[in-house]
């Protein structure tokens, strides 16, 4: 017989059917909820509906026969309400959270690249946007301006983007595993071909030099300056801090571990370089943080310097490429030997014997060189 409100009143410890599977249960304890018992995907499932105190039978009967059009509809309540239930993090955070699960299965070199990657190229564009949110279209917004300019960190970057997604989905933030195959058919074919970095040519330099000179100081132009100025990776200028700078003495000494060639690179400041460093020391807010950076713990992004390129309308160059135009610099403007040229730009000599005999840094002509290139970026107009 169908229950009545007294009934569900009255209720001694058990189970009471109303009807069409919608059972009151009724504990020891006194307390008594509603259960719904459907077939679904041809298995026996329990929907409970909430306590009899606070759902009454009527509210019971129609949350039941909604339950019911959901089930035929072929619509799994379960998951629904797990689905309305679960907050879906951020793609930044999904990934910071997948690096800490898998980073200890890697070598070193391999984890820091990997989150390194993330925050220079992914982060500043899809990492606040939440991960179940980030589809094709923004995995090759992600892609397009480094497809082809840095090929290979490329195809990493579109492998961790999906090891992301596919730990999204395992986490339960994301309905579906991620389907990247047709990501490369919207981005332009990559060749075998070695693509050096563009670069703008040494002679309009000193013009762009003076266009963010003028400019309102920011954090990233004052990086892109001291970049350009001592002919550093940029990496290394974001990732600076002040405790590898004397700026008495006018010198940066980069550790090992933070550069490329994995040895200690001193670089001697030029006059321009050192204004910049004091002052951006007074806008410091620890004695021992970055020196580019807005909170002094966080670097800036790779890509806030070539934004700087992109808004002033130049397509054609990478703020790596300011290497080689120093190079080319050196070679046709100066009468420094190529070894100092080389030496200031941290390169390791290619012949070993050559290498194990050459114990000088050339710090002092690298001094020179570096005061002479200053002195040219300053000037009104190239010779």
């Amino acid at each position: 017989m169908a229950l009545t409100a007294l009934k569900v009143k009255n209720a001694k410890p058990g189970r009471y059917v109303d009807g069409r599977g919608l059972c009151l249960f009724v504990k020891e304890s006194g307390s008594r909820s509603w259960v719904l018992r459907m077939q679904h995907n041809g298995r026996r499932r329990d929907y409970g509906l909430g306590s009899a105190l606070d759902v009454t039978l009527t509210e019971a009967r129609d949350a039941a026969a909604a339950l019911r059009r959901q089930v035929r509809a072929g619509i799994d309540p379960v998951a629904e309400r797990r689905k309305s239930r679960k907050v879906v993090p951020s793609f930044e955070t999904a990934a910071r959270e997948c690096y800490e699960a898998l980073k200890d299965g890697w070598k070193n070199q391999n984890y820091r690249n990997w989150i390194s990657s993330m925050e220079n190229h992914v982060f500043p564009l899809i990492g606040r946007k939440p991960v179940d949110q980030v589809d094709n279209t923004h995995v090759v917004e992600v892609l397009t301006p480094i497809w082809l300019e840095i090929p290979d960190t490329a195809r990493k970057i579109l492998q961790r983007i999906g090891a992301v997604l596919d730990f999204a989905h395992i986490k339960g933030w994301r309905e579906e595993e991620a389907a990247l195959r047709s990501v490369r058919k919207g981005l332009p074919r990559q060749t075998d071909k070695v693509e050096h970095f563009k670069a703008m040519p040494y002679a309009d330099i000193p013009a762009f030099m003076k266009e963010l000179a003028t400019a309102s100081p920011t954090t990233g132009r004052d990086a892109l300056r001291f970049t350009i100025y001592n002919a550093v990776r940029s990496s290394e200028t974001r990732k600076a801090v002040w405790t590898e700078i004397d700026l008495d003495k006018a010198v940066w000494t980069i550790p090992g571990e933070r550069m490329k060639a994995k040895e200690t690179h001193v670089v001697p400041l030029s006059k321009p370089a050192v204004s910049i460093l004091r002052r951006r020391w007074k806008l410091r807010t620890s004695d021992d943080g970055l020196v580019f950076s807005n909170n002094g713990e966080k670097p800036i992004s790779d890509m806030t310097m070539t934004k700087l390129l992109r808004d002033a309308g130049i397509k054609s160059a990478t703020v790596h490429g300011f290497r080689s135009a120093f190079t080319d610099w050196a070679a046709e403007k100066t009468d420094f030997p190529k070894e100092v040229a080389d030496k200031a730009l941290a390169h390791k000599l290619s012949n070993q014997v050559e290498a194990a005999y050459r114990r000088t840094d050339f710090f002092d002509k690298r001094r020179d060189l570096m005061a002479v290139w200053a002195e040219f970026l300053q000037s009104s107009a190239a010779a």
